[in-house]
C-alpha cells in the first residue's frame, strides 16, 4: 500500500475489509493505543507497527473474513514467544466494516489529514522536487509552490499539492500557524523576499533557505538594509540540511533537510509561541 494512498481509494477497491485497532498497550510497544489498520484479503491500509504482531493481526483478520465469523480480540505479549523483543503487551480488536464504520473511518482519516502540519516548499526545481517527495512520505501536508507553471507541470512528485502563484509571499502570509517554509526558488531576490516574509511571523515551526555562506551573508545584509530587523535573521536555517555532509546532490540535500524540517514541524506547539503570534488562517 503506497504511503500516500487515500483511504477512499482503498475502501472502493477493498470493501470487504476488517478494522484492526490497538485497544491497549502495556510497556514498550511499536504503536500507541490509537493506532489502527484495515485488512482485506489481498491488501492492507495503514499499520499497527509491523513485525510479528502485525503479521498475527493480519492472519486473524483474514481468517475471520474468509469464515464470515467475528474475530476474537487478541492480547499479544511482545516477547520471545512471538519473536519480538519490545517487552510490552498489546490488545487488539477486530471489527468487520459496515457503512457506518466506513463513514466514521473516512471522517477520522480526514480529521487526521487536516491536523497535519503544513510544509510549503518554494521552488519546483531539482531539490524542491526531491524534498517534496521525501516529505510526502511523512505525516505532513506538503505544498509545492512556484511562480512558473511549466515547472509545476513537469514535477514528477505525486501525492503533493501544488500552488501556482505570482506572489509567493502571499502564500506565507495566509499559511496556518505552525507551518514550515523551505525556500529554494530559481531567483535569489525571490528567495530573499519569501524568507523575509516568513521571518516576520512568530508562529511558524521552521524557516529554511538553500544556500552557501556567501548567500547567507548577502541575505543578512539585505535584510538589515530592507527591514532594519537583523534579529529576525537568527531564526533562519541556511543552509538547509546542515553542514556535516559535504554533498550537493539534490537527493542528498533533500534527505538531510527533510529530517530537519519534520523534526521542527512535529515538535512545534502553539503554547510555546509568543503571545503576539499571528492566529491561524484557514
Amino acid at each position: 500500500m503506497p504511503a500516500r494512498e487515500d483511504i477512499r481509494d482503498f475502501l472502493r477497491r477493498e470493501p470487504m475489509s476488517m478494522l484492526v485497532e490497538v485497544t491497549g498497550v502495556a510497556g514498550s510497544a511499536p504503536r500507541d493505543a490509537d493506532a489502527w489498520m484495515l485488512v482485506s484479503e489481498r491488501a492492507i491500509f495503514a499499520t499497527i507497527g509491523g513485525g510479528q504482531l502485525e503479521y498475527m493481526a493480519i492472519d486473524q483478520a483474514r481468517r475471520a473474513l474468509r469464515s464470515g465469523l467475528a474475530a476474537e480480540p487478541m492480547s499479544v505479549p511482545l516477547g520471545p514467544e512471538i519473536g519480538q523483543c519490545c517487552g510490552g503487551r498489546v490488545g487488539l480488536a477486530f471489527t468487520a466494516l459496515n457503512s457506518d464504520l466506513v463513514n466514521d473511518l473516512i471522517a477520522r482519516s480526514d480529521r487526521e489529514m487536516a491536523a497535519r502540519p503544513h510544509v510549503y516548499v518554494f521552488g519546483a526545481g531539482h531539490v524542491g522536487d526531491a524534498l517534496a517527495l521525501a516529505l510526502s512520505l511523512a505525516p505532513l501536508r506538503v505544498v509545492l509552490v512556484d511562480t512558473r507553471e511549466e515547472e509545476l507541470v513537469a514535477s514528477t512528485v505525486s501525492g503533493v499539492e501544488t500552488c501556482l502563484t505570482a506572489m509567493p509571499e502571499a502564500v506565507v502570509r495566509d499559511a496556518p500557524a505552525g507551518s514550515s517554509f523551505v525556500i529554494l526558488t530559481h531567483d535569489h531576490a525571490l528567495d530573499f523576499l519569501i524568507a523575509a516574509e516568513a521571518l516576520k511571523r512568530t508562529d511558524v515551526a521552521y524557516v529554511g533557505m538553500i544556500g552557501s555562506k556567501t548567500k547567507r551573508a548577502t541575505f543578512r545584509n539585505w535584510l538589515s538594509r530592507e527591514s532594519g530587523q537583523t534579529e529576525l535573521f537568527e531564526r533562519l536555517i541556511c543552509p538547509i540540511g546542515g553542514t556535516a555532509v559535504k554533498d550537493k546532490r539534490p537527493t542528498v540535500i533533500a534527505t538531510l533537510a527533510a529530517a530537519e524540517i519534520m523534526t521542527a514541524a512535529l515538535t512545534w506547539t502553539a503554547a510555546a509561541q509568543p503571545a503576539t503570534a499571528k492566529p491561524a488562517i484557514g
